[in-house]
Order: structure tokens, then C-alpha cells, then sequence
């Protein structure tokens, strides 16, 4: 064995612990979004009873702070090390929401939110450098992919376990618990698992470098007109979590049966992550982000079309709305991660602050367009399905034009 093996060797915690370990750090930004759906009724009507829409900005306001934390941890764990970015990006997380847990306005909860955002880009990027420090190939994606099932796990059960706490602690003790996930994991990092990029791998955080990638990357047509695609396929998922509480409630009273339902949602949607590894091979990121999207628009139009002109039966269009967020987080299965990967593909002397720019812009913009769509709810599920069908109106288009030299 070669002093490089050796060293690495030490560093790697057993395998079954180290995915776990590694799964529950990427797990913690969903477990983060999902688990607040059942409180955003009661936070509704105890802070904003006059206009209850806004209480989804308490998902927005942290997928925004993730987006502008993505932008520096990647950059931040090379220069200082992946243990301290993740230590330090849970620690913020923490003081976000405990902040959120004593803020007595919607206002200042939303402002806690951003910050616990930004704290959890920290777990979320280095934890997945961390991983390409110790190992490489087959490898490194029998890993990945082990973590991306848990990922897609918890959203089953996040609303479930949110529900159950918030039944016998109250809406605020969502918070408390964050604080004491992001507690234990961390201990159990620091425990176990040492520094992966040593003193002499380290490069130094400069801003023009990061500056320079990222007009490289804005600039190539391709990773632009894919990063404006990941935007709009990203707001049609936030857009839909972040209303789909209210429509279970509201418009279907369903509130207690919400959680149920949403791991329904999220297991059956699991299964587009397992069909695109699949497919993918066969037909390729293109061709399948292109078809994905065509039958996504006939979905949604058949339904907007039939829930606009009154000719939904009362009988069946709940049965029919179920159906339709089914598909939704389905197209986000086949979609997301093929565009991630064709945004990526002419990056590789770049590939690591790439993936954090292009993460970053296309999570910021996603918000930019969600919000609006999700504050839009009149009680009824249409708003939300216009705004999903205008994103992949104009996505289509642009996958059409992408440049031939790039196909």
C-alpha cells in the first residue's frame, strides 16, 4: 500500500456508517423544507390570519438562503477544509432556527429562515466534496446513489414526523427540532470523521477567481440556456411544495390526512429517479428532458383545461389533482439531475465551482418565479397549475435551441 492509500485509508470511516453519515448531512436541507409543511396552517392563522398565503415564504425564504450559501461554500471548503465549512454551516443553520423558534412575526421567522438556508448550504456542498476526496468511479456513485434513495426517503416521511411533533409540542417546536437533528449529526461528524483535504490541497478563497468562473459560465450559451431551464423546473417543484399543504386543506379538507398523502407523493415520485437511471443511457439528457417536459405540458394543460371550464366532476377532482402533483414531482425525477449533468458536461476544468454557480442561479431564480406562483392560491388548485405549465412552456423552447455543437 502506497503513504497515499495509507493516509486515505485512515480517513475513511467504515462504509456503511460513513453513507449513512453522509446521507443524513444531504438529508438535512429536505428533512428542513418538508417537515413545515403541517405547521404553515396554524403559523397562517396564528401571525398572518389576513392573508394566509404568505406563510409559504417560510419554504422560500430558505431555499433562497441555500441558493446564496451555494454560492461561496464550495469555494470556502477548498480554502478552509470540508470538516470546518460543514461544522460551521450546521452551526448557523442551528442559530437560524432557534431564532426562528422565539421570533414573534412572520417577518422575522421568514429572516431566521434565510439564515438557516445559508447555513445548510454548508453540509449540503462539502458533503459532497467530502465524498470525492475519499473516492472515485463506480465507487463514488454506488455512494451517491445511496444517499440520493435517502434524499428522496425523507420527503416520504418529513411531513409524517413534522406532524407528530407539531401534534404534541405545538407549530414552534419544528424548530427545536432542526436544532437537535443538526446537533447530532454534527457530533457524530465531528467524532468520527477526520479532515479529508489536507493543508496542501487547500486553495485560497479568491473572489476574482470565482468571479472569473462564473462569467465563464454565463457566458457559454449552452450552461446558460440550461441553467434558466433548471430555474423554471426548479420553481415548478418549490412552487408546488410550497402550495400543496393549502390545497390539501383548503380547497380538498384534507389537512389531517396531508402528511399520508405527501409520502404517497413522494415515494411514487422516487421512482422517476430510478426509471431516468434507466432510460437515460438509451435515449440521452437531451431527448429525455425534451420528451419529459412535452408530456408534462399535456398533463397539465388537459387538467387546466378541464379544472377552468367546470368540467371536473366534484367526485373526482381531487383524485384528478393527486394524479396531477403526482406528475409533477415525476417530471422533477427525470429532469433535474439530466440537466445538472448537461449544464456541467463543457465545465469539467471548472467542475466543482460550476456546480456551485450553476446551482446557486438556478436555485435563486427558481424562488424568483415560485414565489409569486405560490402566493397566487385563490383556494382553488389552478393558479398552481398555470404556473407549472407556463414554466414548461417556455423550458421546451429553449432544450429545442440548445446549440448543435453541443448535442
Amino acid at each position: 500500500m502506497t503513504p497515499a492509500r495509507a493516509v486515505e485509508a485512515q480517513l475513511r470511516l467504515p462504509l456503511f456508517e460513513f453513507v449513512v453519515l453522509m446521507a443524513m448531512l444531504f438529508a438535512l436541507t429536505a428533512f428542513s423544507i418538508d417537515s413545515m409543511l403541517p405547521a404553515l396552517p396554524q403559523i397562517a392563522s396564528e401571525l398572518v390570519p389576513a392573508a394566509p398565503n404568505k406563510a409559504q415564504l417560510i419554504i422560500g425564504s430558505f431555499v433562497l438562503g441555500m441558493g446564496l450559501g451555494t454560492f461561496i461554500t464550495g469555494p470556502l471548503s477548498d480554502a478552509f477544509g470540508r470538516r470546518r465549512v460543514i461544522l460551521l454551516g450546521a452551526g448557523l443553520y442551528s442559530i437560524g432556527a432557534a431564532l426562528a423558534y422565539v421570533a414573534p412575526s412572520l417577518e422575522l421567522i421568514v429572516a431566521a429562515r434565510l439564515l438557516q438556508g445559508l447555513g445548510v448550504a454548508g453540509p449540503r456542498i462539502a458533503a459532497m466534496a467530502l465524498v470525492r476526496d475519499l473516492y472515485a468511479g463506480r465507487e463514488m456513485a454506488r455512494i451517491i446513489s445511496v444517499m440520493m434513495m435517502v434524499f428522496v426517503l425523507v420527503p416520504a416521511v418529513a411531513p409524517l414526523m413534522g406532524a407528530a411533533i407539531i401534534n404534541q409540542f405545538g407549530w414552534r417546536s419544528i424548530f427545536m427540532a432542526f436544532v437537535l437533528f443538526a446537533a447530532v449529526i454534527s457530533i457524530w461528524f465531528g467524532l468520527r470523521q477526520p479532515e479529508t483535504l489536507p493543508a496542501a490541497r487547500r486553495r485560497p478563497m479568491d473572489m476574482r477567481l470565482l468571479a472569473a468562473a462564473a462569467k465563464e459560465i454565463m457566458t457559454h450559451r449552452l450552461v446558460a440556456l440550461v441553467t434558466l431551464v433548471m430555474a423554471l423546473a426548479f420553481a415548478t417543484l418549490f412552487a408546488t411544495i410550497a402550495t400543496v399543504q393549502q390545497i390539501f386543506d383548503i380547497t380538498y379538507d384534507r389537512a389531517e390526512d396531508f402528511p399520508a398523502w405527501f409520502a404517497f407523493i413522494a415515494l411514487v415520485a422516487g421512482t422517476g429517479n430510478l426509471l431516468n437511471a434507466r432510460l437515460v443511457m438509451r435515449l440521452g439528457m437531451r431527448l429525455m428532458v425534451i420528451g419529459i417536459f412535452g408530456a408534462q405540458i399535456v398533463v397539465s394543460t388537459v387538467m387546466v383545461v378541464l379544472f377552468s371550464s367546470g368540467w371536473m366532476p366534484d367526485a373526482a377532482a381531487f383524485w384528478a389533482f393527486l394524479f396531477w402533483v403526482c406528475s409533477v414531482f415525476f417530471t422533477a425525477g427525470l429532469t433535474l439531475g439530466n440537466l445538472n449533468a448537461l449544464a456541467l458536461e463543457p465545465m469539467g476544468h471548472i467542475a466543482g465551482t460550476a456546480a456551485s454557480v450553476v446551482s446557486a442561479l438556478a436555485t435563486i431564480g427558481s424562488v424568483l418565479i415560485a414565489v409569486p406562483i405560490g402566493l397566487a392560491f385563490d383556494g382553488t388548485p389552478l393558479p398552481l397549475m398555470v404556473g407549472v405549465l407556463l414554466c414548461c412552456l417556455a423550458s421546451l423552447p429553449i432544450m429545442l435551441i440548445l446549440p448543435k455543437a453541443d448535442r
